[in-house]
């Protein structure tokens, strides 16, 4: 076999494993005080939650639909179906940017809801009275 042929499949060989796990979706759990929202960026740290002022904390981290970090100025004007955790000063902390079957899961929105209603960290799944 010629050698760039025999290069060419060795590469082959190696980059199908990783084809196909970037195509693979990841599970993800969200802790049960995560709320769910809609989150608009405008000049970083400021942002809309909701359609209100909110801001995100200087730790914050935003997580995209491939569970990587995503730059609050690359989301800049997007209006994103998210979930989200508060910290206790009442800053955005933590950011997880939904898939379509995660939308479609039932999930809080307020605190009052999120006390009320049930919580199987296990199947990631919560339950109304």
């Amino acid at each position: 076999m010629p050698r760039c042929l025999l290069t060419a499949s060795v590469a082959l060989t190696l980059a199908v494993p990783v084809l196909a796990s970037a195509q693979m979706q990841i599970h993800r759990n969200f802790p049960a005080n995560a709320l769910r929202g809609e989150l608009v960026v405008g000049i970083p740290p400021e942002i809309k939650l909701n359609g209100k002022d909110a801001r995100l904390s200087p730790g914050s981290r935003i997580r995209g639909t491939n569970q990587m970090l995503l730059m609050s100025g690359a989301i800049t004007g997007e209006k994103l179906i998210v979930n989200y955790t508060v910290e206790q000063y009442g800053l955005v902390q933590d950011v997880w940017v939904l898939r379509p079957e995660e939308i479609k899961k039932l999930w809080p929105k307020t605190p009052l809801e999120a006390a009320t209603w049930s919580f199987d960290p296990i199947g990631q799944t919560w339950t109304k009275p």
